[in-house]
Order: structure tokens, then sequence, then C-alpha cells
């Protein structure tokens, strides 16, 4: 049966979903039993140089002590920490650059490549979402 992000009978845990060979990688279906969100800014790492966009720096400078994984195009962030989002946003910035906040009925692909030093536990990301959000 194929997975769905919004039925719970579809998922599995880390182990079973690291041990199949289905698929092509892991990810994170975000849901309302839990507190965990993703920010994914897309297009704001320099691939080549690992240099963020100036928007996104500060983003993630504000997100504070949280995980950051490169995404999966390798252009782009996840941002994952814990806050209560229920309905999803796409914010586009007004040079053009879009930022995505999810916390339920979403699949997130993951890619386990941290980004700089930031520490593998989720922070409380509430204020940087408020910041965020018009």
């Amino acid at each position: 049966m194929a997975a769905s992000s919004t039925d719970s009978r579809t998922w599995s845990t880390h182990a079973e979903a690291s041990s199949s060979t289905a698929g092509v990688g892991l990810g994170f279906v975000l849901s309302d039993v839990d507190d965990v969100v993703c920010l994914d800014l897309d297009h704001c790492l320099n691939p080549l140089t690992g240099r963020l966009a100036p928007w996104a720096a500060a983003i993630v400078r504000d997100a504070g002590a949280t995980y950051v994984e490169v995404s999966p195009s390798g252009d782009g962030l996840h941002i994952w920490g814990r806050a209560d989002v229920r309905q999803g946003r796409r914010i586009r910035r007004p040079d053009g650059a879009a930022v995505e906040i999810y916390g339920t009925g979403r699949y997130i692909a993951m890619t386990g490549r941290r980004h700089g030093d930031s520490p593998s536990v989720l922070g409380e990301v509430s204020a940087v979402i408020r910041s965020l959000v018009p």
C-alpha cells in the first residue's frame, strides 16, 4: 500500500523505514500528534560554496539551536523544530524567495545532511515563525 501523509495506518517507524527497500530515502510525516514543524527555505544555499543567501542566514540565526539540514534539491534548507503550526503557509518574500512552514498533513523528504554546526535536537521555533507570518 502506498503511504499517505494523512493516513497514519500507512506510516512506519524509523527502524522499519530505514530497513525497507521501497522508495528512495527517508522522510518524516508532520502530523497533529506532536508539535514537530518544518520550515522549508527554497533556493537559498549555493551548493558549490555552501554560502547562504542573507535572508536565509537571518532565519537560521533567528531559529536558534535546532536541527537544520540541506534539502534534497541541494540548494535549500529544512529547519526542523517545535511549535504549534496547524495551517501550512507559503510566504513569498519581497525579493521573490519563498519560505514554507508546515506542521501537519505533510511528508518531508529528509537527507540527513546537517547544515553547518546545527545540533541534532529540535528547538523551540515559535518566535521565528511568528516573525515570518504576516
